[in-house]
């Protein structure tokens, strides 16, 4: 099971979602951490992910060979994330058939219907839950 988190800016979101995959999985889950910029992918391997990459390229190849992408929901909205997310990422990412696990922050000017403001540990807590249910017995943890 191989497992993208995309992140921008200071890496603080994919940081965070890494070390609750680690928590949950160990090292039963390869994670990719995808970065907009050096500073995000380095914080994310930080974190424990097993490999990084920085960019566009990176991203527009890494989406299409992982089980999972996770992220903020803008990962998916061209010139999110102060513009670091450019249209060729969100467009690989929106067109990839792997399975997206978003974490629905309202920023961006992004509001999702039907969410609750919630502490960020909360948002990703629930991703986990679906990560289980994505992998069901393909993992043994």
């Amino acid at each position: 099971m191989k497992i993208a988190v995309i992140d921008g800016q200071g890496g603080g979101i994919g940081r965070v979602i890494i070390e609750k995959i680690r928590l949950e999985f160990g090292q039963n889950i390869s994670i990719i951490a995808l970065g907009t910029n050096s500073l995000a992918t380095a914080a994310m391997l930080k974190a424990g992910a097993n490999i990084g990459a920085t960019g566009e390229n990176a991203i527009i190849v890494n989406v299409q060979t992982v089980d999972v992408i996770m992220g903020s929901i803008a990962i998916m909205v061209s010139d999110a994330l102060i513009g670091e997310l450019s249209p060729a990422m969100a467009n690989a990412i929106t067109k990839s058939d792997t399975a997206k696990v978003l974490i629905p922050l309202n920023k961006c000017n992004i509001h999702v219907a039907g969410t609750v403001d919630e502490p960020l540990p909360h948002y990703i807590d629930d991703s986990i839950k679906i990560i289980k249910k994505i992998i069901g017995g393909k993992i043994n943890v």
